[in-house]
């Protein structure tokens, strides 16, 4: 459904709708992009906005500003929210934005949840956004690089909202308080020091909840005789109750990528925040317990490979158990993986070997290597020649084992890979040995 500019002062609104700021100067937050003399600003205050898309939580000031933007601009302002709408709709804005192009009005299109349109919905915006008969505004809360089709994104500036800070919040709850004609400025409110940290902490940067967790904890506190409302901590915890943690699509893998990071870079504490995030979050978890298992082989390898039997038996504990205690074993492996030796030299040395696979002339398998358990394998010389290394002092033979020896494996200094290192090296040396007796013969 396609509809004019929102208005904001609403007598029946929440405190969150009337509290949004009139102008710029109102605005409170997103200073890393809407800070004086920043490109954003400098191009709403100019009216010249080109296509733009706004991505981040809930209640940092997305909509908020969309709104600033179609009161502040002299083109045709449309909104059409993407749960309701449909492609019928959007062909309709069309054509008033091309008639209206041809006689030099511009029209800027707002699309709230523009991540929720497919990807044929967000293509038929296309043709008029690459022509410039529409500007485009998007608002998501999702990445728009996962959730926008490239060809729209490309076309269109991104902006990322950030959680507002804590002085943020407490900036926006102050202002509610003291504003008598669309905020709780006509009630007399005591609010304590306690109470008011207690909603900026658990709003956790989102302005919206905060402001409604302040209107309804002072709708429903009855003043005392002297008709002040007393805004405590027990009100507070109560208006605001559990933190509904955001929780989408985005917020999995940058989860998932900073838990990972923190083990890989031996911080057990950052750890174990990601994990209790993700199981407080409802994520999956075998699908942590298999990110565990990577990180134990990817990140630890043989610097200490108990680390990899660890993890696989933390994935098995918790498809015994489950959740909730699944959550120990869990936090146990990737404690443990977080504190150990580091090293990625089989993790890189896969991956060198696989280029060499795809990229290079692939190497025979020299004859003595081949199979010789069939009938008829002796007439083919596979086989022959082999060195049965158990048949040899220290169970070790030199012997070519691939055309055009190349070193992948570069065993580091960090725990049980120091002892792997002298080992290879001790190897090597055994074959430069071979060799020049070899060589001497």
């Amino acid at each position: 459904m396609v509809t004019e500019p929102e208005i904001i002062n609403e007598t029946n609104a929440p405190l969150s709708w009337r509290m949004r700021p009139g102008s710029l100067e109102d605005f409170v937050g997103q200073d890393h992009i809407l800070g004086l003399g920043s490109l954003l600003r400098r191009a709403i205050e100019s009216d010249r906005i080109s296509s733009l898309i706004f991505f981040g939580p809930p209640g940092t000031g997305k909509t908020a500003l969309a709104n600033l933007i179609a009161r502040r601009t002299k083109a045709s302002f449309r909104s059409i929210n993407a749960v309701t709408s449909g492609v019928s709709d959007i062909r309709g804005v069309m054509q008033g934005a091309r008639k209206s192009s041809a006689l030099s009005q511009k029209t800027i299109l707002f699309i709230d949840e523009i991540h929720r349109f497919n990807r044929a919905q967000q293509a038929a915006l296309l043709p008029d956004v690459e022509k410039g008969n529409i500007i485009l505004i998007g608002v998501s809360t999702q990445n728009p690089f996962f959730s926008i089709i490239p060809a729209l994104s490309s076309r269109s500036q991104i902006f990322e909202f950030k959680p507002l800070i804590e002085n943020d919040i407490r900036i926006i709850l102050g202002n509610a308080l003291k504003d008598e004609e669309r905020g709780m400025g006509k009630y007399r409110v005591n609010i304590k020091e306690d109470a008011m940290n207690h909603l900026i902490r658990m709003s956790e940067g989102d302005a919206r909840r905060a402001l409604n967790a302040l209107e309804i904890g002072i709708l429903t506190t009855k003043p005392g005789e002297d008709g002040v409302i007393v805004y405590d901590l027990n009100v507070a915890e109560e208006s605001i109750q559990k933190k509904a943690l955001v929780y989408d699509e985005d917020a999995h893998y940058d989860t998932i990528s900073a838990f990972i990071k923190s083990m890989r870079g031996s911080d057990p504490d950052a750890t174990l925040y990601w994990l209790a995030k993700m199981i407080y979050a409802g994520e999956d978890p075998l699908f942590i317990a298999r990110r565990i298992i990577i990180c134990a082989s990817e990140d630890v390898g043989n610097a200490d490979p108990y680390a990899l039997t660890l993890a696989v038996s933390a994935f098995h504990s918790l498809q015994v158990i489950g959740m909730p205690e699944g959550r120990i074993p869990l936090a146990q492996a990737a404690v443990y993986i977080a504190l150990c030796h580091k090293s990625n030299a089989v993790y890189s040395g896969i991956e060198e070997a696989l280029r060499d696979v795809e990229e290079e002339r692939l190497r025979s398998v020299p004859d003595h290597l081949r199979d010789s358990l069939y009938k008829g394998a002796d007439r083919l010389g596979a086989g022959k020649g082999y060195k049965y290394p158990h048949n040899y002092e220290g169970h070790y033979i030199s012997q070519i084992y691939m055309p055009e020896k190349k070193d992948y494996y570069h065993p580091s200094e960090e725990g049980h890979e120091k002892v792997l290192k002298e080992r290879l090296k001790r190897l090597k040396e055994l074959s430069e040995q071979v060799k020049e007796e070899v060589d001497t013969k």
